[in-house]
């Protein structure tokens, strides 16, 4: 399951798209919300979400993988 961006909370700082190892955010231009071009290649790394200034990314865990993480 992808990334959500909080469009409000996001300053387009561009840190997740740098930080991302699989490029799930291809083509996304610093200064601008994020696109989650990619959604499929994110593996739940959380490296997004933890280098946001702004806190303005949510990974949604998929069911199966939410057992391992309790």
């Amino acid at each position: 399951m992808p990334p959500i961006i909080d469009e409000d909370k996001c300053n387009g700082c561009g840190k997740c798209v740098e930080i991302c190892p699989n490029d799930v955010f291809f083509g996304s231009q610093r200064g601008e919300v994020p696109k989650v071009t990619y959604p499929d290649q994110c593996w739940h790394e959380n490296a997004c979400v933890h280098d946001c200034p702004k806190e303005a990314i949510k990974l949604r865990i998929p069911l199966p993988m939410m057992i391992i993480y309790k």
